[in-house]
């Protein structure tokens, strides 16, 4: 950790398991950028003091937002660009010595980034989960021409609220409940990642145009992913979200657009 210096982090709980110190730092290197990047344990009984602390430190430039505290954190930012309404969760806030913290949210963009490149059309998408990155991927969703969303939680009420806020047709089904065969399965949760338990599913009633898209990436070859590729499945592994995110994080920390033609480059790096 450098005194004086120019920096961003990340923060969650748990936080170890964090790529993004990896990619910004990267970034910064390639630029020459002279700031650099962290990576912060916050549990979400210490929220209201670390943003205390940090809104004094005049070298901090604000911090990205992963589980569990992407809700939480709103109760502490402005929020200019309607993000509270629109999608309900912050995964961005930034700060400027003396103004408020604005929040924002990077992972809706994040998201369709990786539809975009494969030029994905569908209509009906089945979404698990109902927490902070559920909200984004179903407001992304909502702008890319999908009609129908089934989510799949443990809270039906939660979940159906989601479906309200976005404003799309869809049903909420149980987490143990046969899947309706649709044209993208998105995994919000943390299910499948290091440490959480496995997420199986049957993806027998699938049809074989249809993609799986695992926000988890770590590890990158998800149990999810792996019967997705047995069946003969497209798939989209969670580094692509997460590079696609941390980009449009990086210009709003570091006023600069990440170097994204080392992208080979960084995935080699964050899969050594």
């Amino acid at each position: 950790m450098t005194q004086n210096m120019p920096y961003a982090e990340v923060i969650g709980d748990p936080i170890q398991h964090s790529k993004s110190p990896l990619i910004h730092n990267f970034w910064l290197e390639k630029l020459g950028i002279e700031a650099e990047y962290r990576k912060t344990h916050v549990k979400p009984e210490s929220l209201s003091a670390y943003f205390l602390q940090r809104r004094a430190d005049p070298d901090w430039l604000g911090c990205n937002v992963t589980i569990p505290h992407k809700i939480a954190v709103m109760e502490y930012t402005d929020d200019p660009g309607g993000v509270r309404d629109r999608i309900g969760a912050m995964n961005t806030i930034a700060s400027e010595t003396g103004g408020p913290l604005i929040g924002t949210n990077t992972d809706a963009g994040g998201f369709l980034q990786a539809l975009v490149v494969r030029k994905w059309k569908g209509e009906h998408a089945l979404l698990i989960g109902a927490g902070g990155a559920a909200r984004a991927i179903l407001f992304a969703l909502s702008t890319f021409g999908v009609k129908t969303i089934t989510i799949m939680a443990r809270d039906a009420t939660k979940g159906q609220a989601l479906l309200d806020r976005a404003g799309i047709t869809g049903t909420v089904i149980a987490m143990d409940a046969i899947l309706p065969p649709v044209d993208l399965v998105i995994n919000s949760t943390s299910l499948g990642m290091f440490g959480q338990p496995p997420l199986d599913l049957d993806l027998s009633a699938q049809p074989t145009s249809a993609l799986v898209y695992d926000i988890v990436y770590a590890p990158l070859e998800t149990g999810l992913l792996t019967a997705a590729k047995a069946r003969g499945l497209a798939t989209v592994d969670g580094l692509e979200m997460l590079i696609g995110q941390a980009a449009l994080a990086f210009d709003i920390f570091f006023d600069a657009d990440a170097p994204r033609e080392h992208d080979a480059e960084l995935r080699a790096l964050l899969t050594a």
